[in-house]
């Protein structure tokens, strides 16, 4: 198929909020059709009722809009080979199982749910593979059809597998790739309630939205084989498969909850750009080179192909991503910087103080902390100093390795009184200090430690000198007179 002829899906089920291996897989598809000019399509598979999520359908929109993977066709947008939504096209599903039994592919099995779980027991102690299914129903005959339905039992569709030979394809990243016939069930298509399996819709709809490449996560590998066979049965050609590696944890072990943060969501809320959640994702699975690690989207999209996709899984590391996170925080100028913190301000700060910064202020700070933020959230977790008068810290660190609560008291004291008659301005502070380390006839970090322990209650903060000048000469006195009082009340 011509690449110019490129129609990619994605194709979500609103049953949970989407995760990183979910996105990976949209971000795939997204950069294979805008690197081939081909058509993004988002479609909502929302055939399993039952399992419906509240919120996860715009959750799942949200995020591919925060990452700025915009669809072509789909939900909000339409186009024309829609509906979008597979539960508002149940009379297709429903039309093309019919043809299957028809056609001798398919048969209607009235076994229920107690009866399965009687054969899938016996099947386990007899120590036999296990199948999901035994055929009972593969071979009624019309009589037994007609019995079953005046009695009114609910029955569902299945598709007849060959039993016997083999089923092969061709994935563009694994090769060729055969499975025995005698290993596949004979699935389900339709359900009782009249609702089609995964199977069965995404065959009907990836054949009607004239989809030429499906992209989607190995765990479905070994559902293509039944694919095939039902293109086959349906004599539509199938489109060309790519299964994509697994993303592994840290652990090596499959990525889940327990390895921290998984749903794209909770990324956002975390402080991660989308610039950089797109730059990671693309990594996991797909690598230029040897070395190359920093890409700009439209660096993405030139240089993304299936080629470069690999067989291997990929892991998730955690560092990497907020590395890269710094990374793109250290590319914003002053007033983005500004524009992405504020929502963090607003939300990780005590009411009291919310409303206390101005834009002004904040562009006094983004400088200084520019360099030492690898998430957004960091804002008010490591400098919470700017914005808050109560700050806490235990009294030891502001002795440090070797100063004495007596020295330190005489440190302090003589800086306060040094501060209060001095320009509050970075370079008169620091050159105002140094000297008064030298008439202490101590190095200037015995001096500095304390001072910045009393004005931040970090043991690592910006530069001293610059965040001394933006809290002000009033709010520094303030602080390191109080850690005065503090140092002379501790027994």
């Amino acid at each position: 198929m011509s690449q110019t002829n490129v129609r990619v899906r994605y194709a979500p089920s609103p049953t949970g909020f989407p995760h990183i291996g979910n996105i990976r897989t949209a971000l795939f598809n997204w950069l294979f059709a805008r690197h081939t000019g081909g058509t993004f399509i988002v479609r909502i598979e929302d055939t399993d009722q039952t399992r419906l999520v509240e919120g996860a359908l715009e959750s799942i929109l949200e995020s591919l809009r925060w990452l700025g993977l915009d669809w072509d066709e789909g939900p909000e947008v339409g186009g024309h080979y829609g509906p979008y939504f597979q539960s508002e096209r149940l009379d297709l599903y429903q039309k093309y199982a019919q043809q299957l039994i028809n056609s001798g592919n398919a048969y209607k099995c009235y076994c229920s749910s107690e009866r399965l779980t009687q054969m899938r027991d016996e099947m386990a102690k007899r120590k036999e593979s296990m199948r999901s299914y035994d055929r009972h129903c593969r071979e009624l005959t019309a009589e037994q059809q007609a019995d079953f339905e005046a009695k009114g039992i609910p029955s569902v569709i299945r598709f007849k597998v060959p039993p016997e030979g083999q089923t092969s394809f061709h994935d563009l990243i694994r090769g060729y790739i055969t499975f025995d016939n005698s290993e596949l069930d004979d699935l389900v298509l339709l359900k009782s309630d009249g609702f089609p399996t995964y199977h069965l819709a995404n065959i009907v709809d990836d054949h009607f939205m004239e989809i030429s490449h499906i992209m989607r996560a190995d765990e479905w590998l070994s559902s293509t084989p039944r694919h095939v066979l039902l293109y086959k049965a349906l004599n539509w050609e199938p489109p060309l498969y790519a299964h994509l590696p697994m993303i592994l944890g840290p652990d090596k072990s499959k990525l889940s909850k327990r390895h921290g943060a998984t749903a794209v969501t909770e990324f956002q809320e975390r402080g991660f750009l989308p610039k950089a959640m797109v730059n990671f994702m693309a990594l996991l699975g797909w690598s230029l080179d040897d070395k190359t690690e920093l890409f700009t989207r439209e660096e993405l999209i030139k240089q993304f192909s299936i080629e470069r996709i690999s067989k291997t899984a990929a892991v998730f590391s955690h560092d990497k991503l907020k590395w890269m996170n710094g990374v793109y925080i250290r590319e914003l100028n002053k007033e983005e910087l500004v524009d992405y913190i504020i929502p963090f301000l607003e939300k990780g700060l005590p009411s009291s103080v919310k409303r206390l910064f101005s834009r002004d202020y904040l562009l006094q700070i983004t400088p200084l902390i520019k360099e030492r933020l690898n998430t957004l959230a960091e804002v008010t977790e490591s400098f919470d100093f700017f914005f808050i008068d109560d700050i806490t810290y235990d009294t030891s660190l502001l002795l440090g390795k070797k100063g004495t609560k007596e020295s330190v008291l005489v440190y302090l004291c003589a800086v306060v009184s040094k501060l209060q008659k001095i320009d509050f301005e970075a370079a008169i502070i620091e050159e105002t200090l140094r000297e008064l380390a030298t008439e202490l006839e101590i190095k200037a970090g015995e001096l500095f430690n304390p001072i910045r322990i009393a004005i931040t209650g970090k043991t690592a903060a910006p530069p001293l000198f610059q965040t001394m000048e933006v809290l002000s000469k009033e709010k520094c006195l303030k602080r390191i007179s109080e850690a005065v009082i503090k140092l002379q009340s501790d027994n």
